[in-house]
């Protein structure tokens, strides 16, 4: 389940956080106040030196992590994926909760029994179906509630994030929009949702009209197999602002496992993506200066280091930020 172990990594109840760059304390100085960075999870044993002060086995970086990550001048959110494999309680939120201050924010991913058609371990698009699948009911029992009860106002946005839906569903999207709209007008007001999908042929004038009815927010993801960012921003064009979510997940060219190799212990940027990262900081900077929030959370898979990936983009936003106050 976590990645980069190293054998005989020290336990310790008392994580230290690592000694923070001052170029990280520069940036966190000059960036809108409405930005927010964040990590993918944050149970990395490769980030030694950058996030954490020693070397720390996963499980306890896992558990206990979050106090010294959240030290980084730079971090303001962060992702947490366990729950997408699992449904986790309100008891687990709140042990998350408690190790960060009151201005930060998580952003948690549902479980994939809520956004997935197809039961784990059956052959995607072959299985006999799931019955949780945009079930609402299940998705406030299992998702909802617990993410509020245990995170109370350190909630940030709640994320639906589908894996490929297969030719049944994409062939005739209108019907999977029709029943998505119908799951998160049944959701309770209050959270802030959003939804990222995996096939470019949901994005669709209905689809973002049937997010803005509802009052959900579209999460722009990075990853290989949608169109690049700037052609997601300008599809949802005209279908309201409001607070954006990108997701910067995995860099083209690379599956998962592919990169999880090349990148593997995600201690240094090995494939940097320069233009994905200033179209992110673009469209970052038109979030902000509409009035809204922008949060950004990035995967070790974008370009080899998660903490040193949002150093970078901090970097970009802080210089669009600069140009736009130059041009205003």
């Amino acid at each position: 389940m976590f990645e980069g172990a190293r054998p005989g990594a020290a336990r310790s109840a008392a994580i230290a956080a690592a000694a923070p760059a001052p170029e990280a304390r520069d940036l966190s100085r000059q960036l809108p106040p409405g930005v927010r960075l964040g990590t993918s999870s944050w149970h990395f044993p490769g980030w030694r030196g950058i996030v954490w002060a020693d070397t720390v086995a996963p499980g306890d970086l896992s558990r206990q992590g979050l106090t010294a990550y959240s030290q980084h001048p730079l971090f303001r959110s962060v992702g947490i994926d366990r729950s997408f494999y699992a449904p986790l309680s309100a008891r687990q939120y709140a042990a998350y909760a408690e190790q960060v201050t009151e201005n930060f924010r998580f952003v948690v991913k549902a479980p994939s029994l809520i956004t997935s058609p197809w039961l784990p371990g059956e052959e995607a698009f072959r299985g006999d179906g799931n019955p949780q699948f945009l079930n609402t009911a299940y998705a406030i029992e299992q998702f909802v509630e617990p993410v509020r009860s245990g995170l109370g106002t350190k909630a940030g946005t709640l994320l639906f994030q589908f894996p490929p839906l297969g030719r049944t569903m994409t062939r005739a999207p209108e019907r999977f929009i029709a029943q998505l709209q119908e799951f998160l007008g049944g959701l309770p007001q209050g959270p802030q949702y959003a939804v990222e999908v995996r096939d470019d042929r949901m994005i669709t004038r209905r689809f973002f009209s049937s997010l803005k009815e509802v009052g959900v927010r579209y999460c722009v993801g990075v990853h290989p197999r949608m169109p690049p960012v700037a052609a997601q921003a300008a599809a949802m064009s005209g279908f309201g602002s409001g607070p954006l979510l990108i997701r910067w997940n995995l860099k083209s060219g690379y599956s998962y496992e592919e990169a999880r190799t090349r990148f593997t212990p995600f201690d240094q940027l090995v494939d940097e993506d320069s233009a994905t990262r200033d179209s992110i900081a673009q469209l970052c900077m038109a979030t902000i200066a509409a009035g809204h929030e922008c949060t950004i959370i990035a995967n070790n898979k974008a370009e080899g280091s998660a903490p040193l990936t949002l150093v970078k983009l901090a970097q970009a936003i802080v210089t669009a930020a600069r140009h736009r106050a130059q041009a205003g």
